[in-house]
């Protein structure tokens, strides 16, 4: 007969003071880009105008293009009369220009070109509508349920939202997808033609700031107040940060930094437990030993806030005694976590060495003693 088996461990860890954070805006979402853990998230799936930070959608769509070599880097666009017309940032192009993918790939990351991300999408999906229709159905293929566009700009228009966590989702596989890419949204100024020597410098404030910053995107309109998906590397660490509706480009600038600086300040990976290292023992039935150590097969790290590790809970649970043999590396149970406010996490556990069976007179003695426990406790009577 077996029993569930549960055995709590002690977790050496010490605690460190930290705080949650709060943020005034009026939606945010800051995620660990290797782990996917999200460590700060506040309106994060409510559909909200996403002026130029809807941009990201257009370059997938333009980066799957290439990938699929139904266009090239150095395939030139047209441009249209609706494309110089459209309003709002612009690359200051007309309608002699015919300019390459890549120049207006740069015009739209780093201008936030809105006459360039229309040549794009006219290039593409024939009309701004048609490639709007076709980026929304690849937002839906892609579980960005909560992103609607109905431009390729990020202007103002009814229907076109996004939520923060469909825009981290964008920008990590965007970073994730395509690191062939990736590098043009830190590149620090572009002149095209030299039809911008005041306005050549890219948008994103983090860039500037040398806090390992690389990437995306911000976005600006009445509707949407200031917004800023951004993205940055320190000691190996990627944080992805996104909020809108700040009150101002300062409020913005200074409210990515101080999110960004916390998540690597409050964050960080720590290995619970290193594998192939007994954490455990499970008593053996018919076996030649008594009992058996019971290992991860690798280390367990998490990445977790310094405020949560004293609260962390681990046990380990098997279904006991185990019957032998027993061959090393064997799934004989598993570890579960419990980290406060992120949820269980199972990781399974393996035996750390062979058991053989017990010889024939000590399971003879084995069986004789269930039995004779059985009598006494009269189920055989």
């Amino acid at each position: 007969m077996t029993f569930l088996v549960r055995i709590l461990l002690a977790l050496s860890l010490l605690p460190f003071p930290a705080h949650a954070l709060e943020t005034a805006a009026r939606a945010a979402m800051v995620i660990d880009y290797d782990t996917g853990t999200v460590l700060l998230a506040k309106n994060a799936d409510g559909p909200l105008p996403p002026a130029s930070m809807s941009k990201l959608m257009t370059l997938n769509m333009v980066f799957e293009a290439l990938e699929a070599g139904r266009i090239t880097l150095d395939e030139k666009f047209s441009v249209s009369a609706s494309a110089v017309a459209v309003r709002g940032s612009s690359m200051f192009l007309n309608t002699q220009d015919r300019v390459t993918v890549e120049d207006l790939i740069k015009g739209v990351i780093v201008l936030s070109g809105n006459d360039a991300a229309v040549v794009l999408a006219e290039g593409l999906g024939g009309t701004e509508a048609e490639f709007s229709r076709q980026m929304t159905v690849r937002a839906r293929e892609l579980g960005m349920m909560d992103s609607t566009f109905v431009n390729a700009t990020g202007w103002p228009g009814q229907g076109q939202v996004m939520s923060a966590r469909d825009l981290v989702f964008l920008a990590r596989r965007l970073i994730k997808v395509f690191p062939q890419y990736y590098p043009y949204f830190s590149i620090r100024e572009f002149g095209f033609d030299g039809r911008t020597p005041d306005n050549r410098f890219n948008r994103n404030p983090l860039l500037a700031l040398d806090i390992g910053a690389d990437g995306l995107k911000t976005g600006h309109t009445n509707e949407a107040g200031y917004g800023l998906i951004g993205s940055a590397v320190r000691g190996g660490r990627r944080v992805i940060v996104m909020i809108t509706g700040m009150e101002s480009a300062s409020a913005r600038s200074s409210e990515a930094e101080r999110l960004m600086s916390w998540a690597f300040r409050e964050f960080s990976m720590n290995t619970l437990f290193e594998g192939d290292t007994e954490i455990a023992r499970a008593e053996v039935w018919l076996g030649d030993v008594a009992d058996v150590g019971m290992a991860p097969m690798e280390d367990i790290s998490l990445l977790l806030s310094y405020r949560t590790l004293p609260n962390i809970k681990a046990e380990v649970i098997f279904e006991g005694p185990i019957e032998a043999p027993i061959s090393k590396g064997e799934m004989l149970g598993e570890l579960v976590i419990e980290v406060p406010d992120r949820g269980v996490r199972r990781f399974p556990l393996a035996a750390t060495s062979d058991v053989a069976e017990a010889g024939f007179m000590d399971r003879f003695k084995a069986a004789f003693n269930i039995l004779k426990t059985r009598v006494m406790a009269g189920e055989l009577l």
